[in-house]
């Protein structure tokens, strides 16, 4: 790995009315609460999650928190009693091992596909990034760390997948996120790197660079699961069900393809 400084159901509601009646007194109490839901959200997602989160605390009055990271560094520290309701992975293998290890109050359900693409700010014919990594010319590629972030997994796949990995071997950079390997890419410290494409969409990234869609078949679908926490049980859940409802719903749909994100 390189390590150079540089880079571092049971309702006992018979009637509609009285279902709907309850739907809104916990949505009233939710909001009444001053206290945000917390929410662990993966990498790819900083950009669109402020479009996920206005647009919810725009209809609902509930505020929500987010903290940015890598999907398996989130999966240990919700195992070790982090505090958070909400759980956006950037895969569904993270929220699926939270089940089993008794971490969740509902079943993980995909919010969304990702997909991956290859970037650069420097003067490179990106749109023949397969021969970049054999170019002596190219000595450093971004990616995430592929034990931690399923992007970074996914570029590994890629590169595996093309006959590259070897000969990509020496000359990556890893991030501790899709988020750090990213910065690699805009700052030019890397030559080149693999990212999201919700992330060379993001209204930052507008003008920088050239990007190219990596092919989906050279690597597995990024299929990224949601999941409500056993923490949420006694720390706001009713705020924190409706903030988990709201991914799900023609809202929220909407934004995560404006950005860049397939629909499962």
């Amino acid at each position: 790995m390189f390590t150079s400084p540089r880079f571092t159901r049971t309702s006992w509601f018979s009637s509609p009315l009285q279902t709907a009646a309850l739907g809104a007194a916990l949505l009233i109490s939710a909001t009444a609460h001053a206290e945000p839901v917390n929410v662990a959200v993966a990498a790819n997602l900083q950009y669109v999650f402020t479009e996920l989160a206005s647009a919810f605390t725009k209809s609902s009055g509930i505020e929500v928190k987010p903290s940015f990271g890598a999907s398996g560094k989130f999966y240990t520290q919700i195992t070790q009693g982090a505090p958070f309701q909400v759980f956006l992975s950037a895969d569904m293998d993270f929220p699926q091992k939270l089940q089993e290890a008794g971490q969740t109050l509902e079943n993980p359900k995909p919010y969304a596909l990702g997909s991956l693409v290859v970037w650069t700010t420097r003067d490179l014919k990106i749109e023949d990034w397969q021969k970049l990594v054999n170019d002596p010319a190219v000595s450093h590629i971004a990616v995430a760390n592929p034990q931690t972030a399923p992007y970074g997994r996914e570029a590994i796949h890629a590169l595996t997948t093309f006959k590259l990995a070897d000969a990509a071997k020496p000359k990556l950079v890893y991030g501790d996120n899709i988020g750090q390997a990213t910065q690699y890419i805009v700052t030019g410290a890397a030559d080149f790197g693999f990212t999201a494409k919700s992330l060379v969409l993001a209204p930052d990234a507008k003008g920088k660079g050239k990007w190219v869609d990596v092919p989906a078949s050279s690597y597995s679908p990024i299929e990224q699961g949601a999941v409500l926490l056993k923490y949420a049980k006694d720390h706001d859940l009713a705020a924190a069900q409706a903030f988990y409802k709201f991914l799900y719903s023609p809202t929220a749909r909407a934004i995560f393809e404006q950005n860049g994100y397939r629909l499962p």
